[in-house]
């Protein structure tokens, strides 16, 4: 499912127009985001938990000269599923 259909299936289900599903959508997505640039987890009950992963400086090689390189520490965003989600899959 993309974008466009999970703007088709909320306008559906909550029977409003896509102009507003598609703002809900747009609205969820910019608020996780925010959370997640500011530091904050985004805990779902029943679906999962959001959070920020920070990977640590590393040294890795240059494929083509071999030469090693610095590669500089980095935040991630994560997700892990919840009970209800992992269940519904299995």
């Amino acid at each position: 499912m993309n974008k466009a259909e999970l703007v088709d299936a909320v306008a559906e289900s909550a029977d409003i127009s896509k102009a507003s599903a598609a703002r809900c959508v747009d609205t969820i997505f910019e608020r996780i985001t925010a959370s997640l640039a500011a530091g904050d987890g985004v805990t779902i009950v029943g679906f999962g938990t959001f959070s920020v992963k920070a990977r640590a400086a590393r040294t890795g090689r240059n494929p083509r000269t071999g030469a090693s390189i610095r590669i500089a520490a980095s935040k991630l965003p994560g997700f892990k599923a919840g009970k209800a989600l992992k269940d519904a899959v299995n």
